[in-house]
């Protein structure tokens, strides 16, 4: 007979887990509405997510006010400062993403309390992602992101092009996830883990298996499908059309942070010893997202399109710190890069879809031309996009040129060849950039309104609150970069093991 082994419970730190409980029990709550008083319910179901994101702040801030770090199962669940922060940034997105959402799925053929679970399971899974240190929680958490946005991509259900952005989507995302978790089985074998800090022993030394290699490329290009890094960006313009305008916001920033977040906590906590491998692949993606990206952006006649190839190469810009990563004369800087343009750009990419959003509650277009002479007849609305547009080209004193100098800093720090080249493309794409968006401002700034209609637009309290918050974060953010500057330093913020 087999020996009895006894069962030791392990210990729960709910209070390290409190904004997941938040987010699952808020989730749970909307379908439960949904199935047992729908029609009395239906209007209060955004407020209810929009409270229950809001409600899962509260423990994030207390956690990081006590300024402990914490670690669950093991060192597979770890809560500090790069976590927090982070956790912060996806439910804030979540928040502006519903205030996008709230007329739109109201007054559209949509299931609302289902486009709200579905939402508050993604963030669930972002939220994970955030604390995840081994590669197991590093793909649950994955893939309880994954598994609603393609969902919510296809959520226009008599939309032939919302069905073909969902299926994709999902197909592509599927393709994805099997490669990365090959990798990763790679990984494990070759280390004997799936802990990244014991994965980081694992793959130390001058005699690492071939297989690791192997794994570290395949983990690192599964992930380059989920940020629409060049080449594997295929998916991302035709999702992002066809998707609904708020889940395509969604999915551009949140869902493509995430990818970074993962990316980030691997390369520094599992990967670290292994530059040599992932290096030189990394630096191949940057340059090639941020080129192609920008060079594809400026054919396109439709502004979401546009949004998806801009995607594409401000997925180069953030993938560019990395390729100095693990040299000593850097330090932290490229993880203090990434962490700020992850949060900035969230903030004027979300402001970006807002307005495109507010435009097309008038014209019913998402073609560029229909932002033509857009000043004569919603000048608040053109300074807001010519805020977001010009901040995502990197203009000060804007948050997006804080952002790049970051990137800059981190790279040129490095004196060597490799960070150097990637530099001047940064500046090089930054200035081929500047183009398509100034084209936009120059437009809606210059240009007579098509058919000489100045209706007014009408935008609901909602969209516009999503809009002044972007837009203050974007600016405050540029004006005083010592505000996102005191949350990134390398002193607050770090990954634990």
């Amino acid at each position: 007979m087999l020996a009895e082994v006894a069962f030791t419970a392990p210990h729960v730190d709910f209070a390290a887990l409190a904004p997941e409980i938040v987010l699952t029990a808020g989730a749970v709550l909307v379908i439960l509405l949904d199935a047992l008083a729908l029609d009395k319910i239906k209007p209060f179901i955004s407020i209810i997510t929009g409270a229950t994101l809001l409600g899962a702040m509260i423990p994030i801030l207390w956690l990081a006010n006590n300024g402990v770090d914490r670690s669950l199962f093991g060192g597979a669940f770890v809560v500090d400062n790069f976590a927090l922060l982070l956790k912060a940034m996806f439910l804030l997105s979540g928040y502006v993403v519903v205030l996008l959402a709230m007329n739109y799925i109201a007054e559209g053929d949509y299931w609302e309390s289902e486009f709200y679970a579905m939402m508050l399971s993604s963030l669930l899974g972002m939220v994970v992602m955030c604390s995840a240190r081994d590669l197991l929680t590093i793909f649950v958490a994955l893939e309880l992101l994954s598994i609603p946005a393609y969902m919510l991509a296809t959520w226009r259900k008599r939309d032939l092009k919302s069905n073909e952005a969902g299926i994709k989507y999902y197909l592509m995302g599927v393709f994805a996830s099997a490669i990365m978790l090959y990798g990763m089985s790679l990984v494990f074998g070759a280390s004997g883990s799936t802990l990244l800090t014991d994965v980081a022993k694992g793959l130390s030394g001058d005699n690492v298996r071939p297989t690791a290699v192997v794994g570290i490329l395949f983990v690192v290009i599964g992930f380059a499908f989920k940020v629409s890094a060049f080449p594997f960006h295929a998916w991302a313009p035709d999702t992002y059309e066809g998707a609904p305008t708020p889940v395509t916001a969604f999915l551009a920033v949140a869902s493509k942070a995430a990818g970074f977040v993962a990316i980030v906590q691997l390369i520094y906590v599992g990967f670290g010893t292994r530059e040599d491998v992932y290096q030189p692949l990394l630096w191949v993606l940057a340059a090639g997202s941020m080129t192609a990206g920008n060079l594809m952006a400026l054919r396109q006649k439709n502004i979401v399109r546009l949004m998806a190839y801009s995607g594409i190469a401000q997925a180069g810009y953030m993938l560019a710190p990395l390729v100095v990563a693990g040299n000593d004369k850097v330090g932290d800087k490229p993880l203090q890069a990434i962490v700020g343009y992850l949060v900035i750009y969230a903030a004027m990419n979300l402001g970006a879809f807002g307005v495109i959003m507010a435009v097309a509650r008038k014209t019913r277009s998402a073609e560029i031309s229909s932002f033509r002479g857009l000043f004569h007849y919603a000048p608040a609305l053109t300074v807001a996009m010519t805020v977001f547009l010009m901040s995502l080209a990197g203009i000060p004193p804007l948050a997006g040129w804080y952002a790049k100098f970051q990137v800059l800093s981190a790279l040129i720090s490095a004196e060597n060849a490799s960070g150097v080249a990637m530099g001047i493309l940064v500046g090089v794409n930054s200035v081929i950039a500047l183009y398509y968006y100034g084209t936009i401002a120059r437009s809606m700034w210059a240009d007579d309104a098509p058919d000489g209609d100045l209706t007014p637009v009408r935008v609901p309290p909602a969209l516009v609150s999503a809009i002044v918050i972007t837009a203050a974060v974007t600016v405050v953010f540029g004006v005083l970069p010592q505000a996102i500057g005191h949350f990134t330093n390398g002193g607050l913020l770090a990954i634990g093991g």
